[in-house]
């Protein structure tokens, strides 16, 4: 964070500043104090950190105030003054509301640094939405960009009205870009983290059906989207997926350049950077020729697992090189990611009560295009190699679909039993009958198209929570050599916590 007095945050935030009522500056603000971080999570709090107090689901986080000024607080943002307080508090009405306003002049105050008489270091905000492949391609944009100079990216998917702001008070005078990623489950959204952290380079990498019941229809969820281009500066590049047509008609909204990325080759004459031969190992791994318009070009293997990764390192590998990289050194950085954010694609080998598999770990969230990416990359999983191995999708739930979720699941569950996997594991919950009706569509899915198919030998099971997909999954791999699982799902099925549990004793090579 940009190093503010206390007086200055709280005329950022439009609050009240309340003297300690306790302690050694008991009754008075501390003048001298500066603030050098801010934090909603009272354990990260250290020397010099202002904290966040936001009154959360399960957990409120006033009733931590009184205790950070042991750790080294200066100050809190709270929404009503906490008695017996050691540290200054900034009172305002929504403390949400005030970590935004508080990140929104870090980046007011980090930009005029770079625009100062002296000529401060440049500062660069790249930003990026899309309905599948934010984190992914945020993780590899971190990666890139952090060889050019000082880069500062969320961790996971901190992307929404807290995560978003909470990364911004991370930049400070070092920093030279900002990477943020940026989410949407209502229009407006997107527009409203923009105002925060106004992007001068904006990617869209498509536009999907998650988030389908609350948007109510692909267009809205286009629209949502478009707002991360209209929130573009003066003067600001739209990087734009030329494959997907709902992003790529948001060029006639761009304030200025649009820049292309795709792989198909009816759009190269958008100029746009393309992957050409495209090939995968027997670990799913891509290998691929980038290729600029210029005719510039580079050999990519990508570290990472997941032929649809193409796109994402695509989108990266396009800011880099507008950023300054050369095309080789794009190259040889995505080919040394070897882990990204946890629970993408994660490859691990398990071992587990007896049995040993290896673990497809991509259970953060789950959507239909992205159920349909990861059991694609599962069934090219070995394909050739002899014995082949027992391939086994084990599926969760997919959450905000609307009124036809229960159709989507079905088509997913239908499509899993079309790639020649041998075993369908659908997970749903013993308590939540709805979550658990979805996982039987996902089986049901999965029969009727094994039926068609004339297909009697490929199990489907239906089990009701993660303990009993964790006995089925453990027994198949003590009975088949050379079992691969994938765990994919929304986050509240319980399929993350499972990988969790299994607790990769290695990671794949």
């Amino acid at each position: 964070m940009m190093p503010m007095t206390i007086t200055e945050i709280a005329e950022a935030v439009g609050g009240r500043v309340a003297a300690p009522a306790a302690g050694a500056h008991a009754g008075q603000v501390p003048e001298c104090a500066v603030a050098v971080s801010a934090v909603s999570d009272s354990r990260q709090v250290g020397e010099g950190g202002v904290f966040v107090a936001i009154k959360g689901e399960r957990v409120d986080g006033h009733d931590y105030v009184a205790r950070v000024g042991a750790a080294g607080a200066v100050a809190a943002i709270v929404d009503h003054e906490v008695p017996d307080c050691d540290i200054a508090q900034i009172v305002v009405d929504d403390t949400v509301e005030a970590l935004g306003a508080l990140a929104r002049h870090n980046i007011v105050r980090r930009r005029a640094a770079a625009d100062g008489a002296e000529g401060g270091k440049p500062f660069t905000i790249v930003a990026l939405t899309g309905s599948v492949g934010k984190t992914t391609t945020k993780d590899l944009l971190k990666a890139l960009l952090s060889t050019l100079d000082e880069t500062v990216a969320p961790v996971g998917s901190f992307n929404n009205e807290i995560g978003l702001p909470l990364t911004a008070l991370t930049v400070n005078e070092g920093t030279r870009y900002f990477v943020a990623e940026m989410g949407a489950n209502h229009v407006g959204e997107i527009a409203r983290l923009t105002t925060i952290a106004p992007p001068d380079v904006a990617i869209v990498l498509k536009v999907g059906v998650a988030h389908l019941g609350e948007f109510g229809s692909v267009e809205r969820i286009a629209q949502a989207k478009s707002e991360i281009v209209r929130g573009l500066v003066p003067g600001g590049t739209a990087v734009l997926n030329a494959d997907d047509a709902h992003v790529a008609a948001m060029a006639a909204i761009a304030p200025a350049d649009v820049v292309w990325f795709g792989v198909d080759p009816a759009n190269a004459g958008r100029d746009a950077l393309t992957a050409r031969g495209l090939t995968t190992d027997d670990h799913d791994r891509p290998s691929f020729d980038l290729v600029a318009a210029d005719g510039a070009g580079a050999h990519v293997s990508l570290g990472i697992p997941g032929a649809h990764n193409v796109m994402n390192a695509l989108a990266a590998a396009t800011v880099a090189r507008m950023l300054g990289m050369d095309l080789d050194d794009i190259a040889r950085v995505l080919g040394e990611q070897r882990r990204i954010s946890p629970h993408r694609m994660a490859v691990s080998t398990v071992e587990h009560d007896g049995a040993t598999f290896t673990l497809i770990d991509d259970s953060f969230n789950a959507n239909p295009d992205s159920m349909r990416a990861g059991l694609d990359g599962l069934a090219r999983w070995g394909a050739g190699a002899d014995p082949a191995p027992y391939r086994v999708a084990v599926l969760g739930a997919m959450l905000e679909l609307g009124g036809d979720e229960r159709g989507l699941h079905r088509s997913i569950g239908a499509y899993a039993a079309g790639l020649g996997l041998d075993r369908i594991v659908a997970v749903g919950s013993a308590s939540d009958p709805e979550f658990d009706a979805l996982a039987e569509s996902l089986a049901e899915g999965a029969r009727e198209e094994l039926a068609g198919r004339g297909v009697n030998d490929v199990p489907v099971d239906w089990v009701h929570d993660a303990d009993q997909a964790d006995e089925l999954v453990t027994a198949v791999a003590r009975e088949h050599a050379g079992t691969v699982a994938l765990l994919k799902g929304s986050h509240a099925s319980g399929l993350s916590a499972l990988a969790e549990r299994w607790a990769p004793a290695e990671t794949a090579k």
